[in-house]
């Protein structure tokens, strides 16, 4: 943040070059993101430190909720507190609300004071009961489509949600958008992970079945699938199911799963 100086002497208080410190506001927030990004251990607990992040980059801190549309209805998938959440659960209760046209539209909403607001006003009428005093709802696009939005909630003691505020807010949901975007395509990874572990584990359950039938009946691996897969078909179950049945039979214990599948070796 750079500083101009008043001459000496003058009793000029400094003033802020204004555009450094939103610059600098930026970068820290930013950085910020790329660190819950770089730790992130699951889609879940990314997004909810989102939402704390979001509410702490308001002076003083307001409340932030994500939503998000699941099989067509909304759904609010983070929350930093319950009065996030609360008011998001109002706008779907009332099908309506700055944060469900945002998601729609594809368009910030902002709310500068809730007592002069006229749209919606099944919705306002809650939110004013439980405190709310302004509000910026801002969508969050990953190539070019909708798939969230990022509602940031006002009470009383809270900064406006205007101004250089907003500008920075608007800045930091676009990133946030990408960062959405790296984290489901980790959240994809994870799940195509957890789908080989599983494949793993089922391929080593069958190979031990089919090491034993090789020894009993005296047969090569092809001619032991077989018997395996004849056994399956007759019982309707499931192949690994009718091998794990095997070994427990024959080793008296259940079989051992595979070791986890390592994407590094």
């Amino acid at each position: 943040m750079h500083v101009d100086q008043a001459p000496s002497g003058t009793g000029t208080v400094a003033t802020v070059d204004e555009s450094v410190s939103q610059s600098g506001y930026l970068a820290v927030a930013f950085g910020r993101l790329q660190s819950l990004l770089i730790s992130m251990e699951n889609v879940e607990t990314f997004l909810q430190q989102l939402t704390e992040l979001v509410a702490g980059l308001v002076e003083p801190p307001a409340s932030c909720g994500i939503t998000v549309r699941r099989d067509g209805q909304p759904l609010t998938v983070a929350s930093s507190d319950d009065r996030a959440e609360a008011l998001d659960e109002s706008q779907y209760a009332t099908s309506e609300g700055p944060c469900l046209h945002s998601l729609r539209t594809g368009e910030p909403v902002a709310i500068p004071d809730m007592a002069t607001e006229l749209r919606w006003p099944a919705y306002m009428a809650r939110a004013r009961e439980q405190g709310l005093r302004r509000s910026l709802s801002l969508p969050l696009t990953v190539q070019g489509s909708t798939v969230g939005a990022m509602n940031i909630y006002g009470f009383d003691g809270s900064a406006a949600l205007q101004g250089k505020t907003r500008q920075q807010l608007e800045v930091f949901a676009g990133q946030a958008s990408g960062a959405l975007l790296l984290a489901t395509s980790r959240a994809e990874d994870d799940g195509l992970r957890t789908q080989l572990e599983q494949a793993l584990s089922s391929r080593t359950v069958i190979d031990q079945a089919l090491g034993i039938l090789m020894a009993e009946q005296r047969c090569n691996a092809e001619q032991a699938f077989d018997l395996l897969r004849m056994r399956s078909q007759s019982s309707q179950r499931k192949l690994r199911d009718v091998a794990a049945d095997l070994i427990t039979r024959v080793s008296g214990q259940p079989p051992c799963d595979g070791r986890p599948f390592d994407t590094d070796h």
